[in-house]
């Protein structure tokens, strides 16, 4: 018998990957990425920065487009290769990002009515517009159902379902009651290509379900009917109309519809995996396990550990969550994140920098600074704070800037600010007793920008160390279709055989490491008193500080 492959599909903030590979090793024999082709990169923007909305029709069509070409390169690459070699695929996508659906679980705006409305199609994972309605889903369940956001770090994000959905209800009711339900990105394409989304045959993934959906067994499934009554009476109606079948990625959503074997030239029936986040699965991807934080590194990060399900695990506050199944079966998922970190970057770049340089030449220039050099102290909340704070309107804020302070100090404040973001998690996980032994690094920023990983070393004091898979994303969602394609037994052997690291690894510098201690301090000093109700209010030492660790670092 010939080499088998499975297809992991990764959607992107911006794009879709199809990516091809061999379930016996993980040897990626072939790629291809298509850009939604509606939008501004892909996302349908507004006057409101809050807004980021996605067409569902890109979605398929970039399914499509993908695989098809990716079987092509395979073709062309691989001696022998047949499209038949492939057993199976796996999903993964942003999330949470929620779309309208018709009574037969179309989305509202592949219709002719809905098309170009914005509240009809996808609402982005970075759509913040619900921030309000997330504060009031917080205040209820803290009020009568404390233990649906104690799993969830204690707030209920703007970036979730309800929240969203609520928005929806709102502000557009025509929209709201167009639509016979709601669903997930992450649930959407792996029904869509086995001719599932018909309520009668619908499964959802625990991951999205679990994270963002307070679904769980424990209560009986989503909140109750009485909790959503509370917030509008059609929501508690909407609860009847959301599937009762929730698996996790060891399962199948069904096998592949003709219609997409014929579109695609793929074998009909072949097992298509339930779908997950990107964060999760890039977990998988990059080899996750007890004690391992994967940080998956890209527009926002993602953070994510687990822990086996038969230990008691004390709720985290600020995390987004502990889901039993939602990274891997038998394993409770935790996940944490920052709303933004290339997005910080790709801003300060493309509309405040006025040298005109890259990134690759900031990165240089940043680079060639000592730690503390600069002066400057920044907050990475340009898109609200995702962990721990969990506060969606919350800003950038830069300190230190003088007279001389030029774009590449700022650039490298930019990036220690994300660096002081992590270690922040890093530490709340600790705190509340999950242990962080390792942290393994994947997506382009771990790939591509040596310096920044080098940062995050030194700023963490931890060993930082980078995923072989430059799509670790869509390897861990090979590695589900590998599974549920019974190529492995299980996620265990399946992630032994098909992932690894890299050979370079980014070792904490000491000496920089304790001058970040004391910059740390004075950014935990900031992210306190500006993201906290109880945080320090006179921050008449922090300039002062700054300038002292800047004396020092020029010598």
């Amino acid at each position: 018998m010939g080499s088998r492959y499975t297809i992991g599909l990764d959607y992107g903030t911006n794009s879709v990957r199809a990516l091809i590979v061999d379930v016996a090793d993980g040897r990626e024999i072939a790629a291809a990425i298509w850009v939604y082709e509606h939008g501004h990169q892909g996302v349908i923007l507004d006057k409101d920065p809050n807004v980021a909305r996605q067409h569902p029709g890109d979605y398929l069509k970039g399914a499509e487009l993908t695989i098809v070409e990716a079987l092509a390169t395979a073709a062309k690459s691989v001696p022998g290769f047949s499209p038949a070699q492939v057993i199976g695929i796996g999903v993964d996508t942003t999330g949470s990002t929620p779309m309208p659906v018709d009574a037969d679980g179309i989305p509202l705006a592949l219709s002719d009515k809905y098309k170009d409305d914005p509240a009809a199609q996808a609402w982005l994972w970075k759509d913040h517009t619900g921030w309000a309605e997330a504060a009031e889903i917080t205040k209820l369940a803290h009020d009568i159902r404390p233990q649906y956001v104690a799993v969830i770090g204690g707030v209920y994000s703007s970036e979730w379902f309800y929240s969203k959905i609520l928005r929806c209800l709102r502000t557009r009711p025509d929209v709201f009651d167009a639509a016979y339900s709601w669903i997930e990105l992450s649930d959407f394409v792996p029904a869509a290509m086995t001719d599932t989304l018909a309520p009668s045959k619908f499964t959802a993934g625990i991951c999205a379900a679990g994270h963002k959906a307070m679904y769980s067994a424990a209560w009986g499934g989503y909140p109750d009917k009485e909790f959503l009554a509370k917030l509008d009476p059609k929501l508690a109606d909407l609860r009847d109309r959301l599937t009762p079948r929730v698996k996790a990625v060891d399962s199948a959503a069904g096998g592949l519809s003709p219609a997409w074997a014929k579109k695609t030239g793929l074998s009909e029936g072949i097992p298509v995996a339930i779908g997950a986040f990107d964060c999760h699965l890039g977990a998988v991807g990059a080899g996750v396990a007890p004690g391992v934080l994967v940080k998956v590194l890209g527009t926002s990060t993602c953070d994510i550990s687990v822990q086996p399900n038969n230990v008691k695990l004390a709720d985290v506050p600020g995390v987004c969550g502990i889901v039993d199944g939602s990274v891997l079966p038998g394993y409770f998922g935790l996940e944490a994140g920052q709303s933004a970190v290339g997005d910080i970057f790709n801003w300060f770049v493309e509309y405040v920098n006025p040298t005109g340089l890259g990134h690759v030449e900031l990165t240089a220039e940043a680079s060639k600074l000592k730690p503390g050099e600069s002066g400057l102290l920044a907050l990475d909340w340009n898109n609200g704070n995702r962990t721990v704070l969990v506060d969606q309107r919350l800003t950038g804020l830069l300190l230190g800037q003088t007279l001389y302070t030029t774009p590449a100090e700022i650039y490298r404040a930019l990036v220690e600010a994300t660096a002081f973001g992590a270690l922040t998690i890093i530490n709340r996980f600790e705190e509340y007793g999950v242990k962080i032994d390792t942290v393994v690094n994947c997506g382009g920023i771990a790939e591509k920008n040596a310096f920044i990983m080098q940062t995050y070393a030194d700023v963490t004091g931890r060993t930082m160390k980078v995923s072989r898979s430059a799509q670790t994303p869509a390897l861990g969602s090979a590695v589900a279709a590998a599974v549920v394609a019974g190529a492995h037994k299980d996620f265990a052997s399946a992630i032994a055989a098909m992932t690894g690291l890299k050979d370079k690894v980014y070792e904490p510098n000491p000496a920089a490491h304790a001058v970040y201690k004391e910059l740390y301090a004075l950014y935990h000093t900031l992210h306190d008193a500006f993201g906290t109700e109880k945080g320090q209010t006179n921050l008449f030492g922090v300039m002062k500080k700054l300038i002292d660790i800047r004396t020092a670092a020029r010598g």
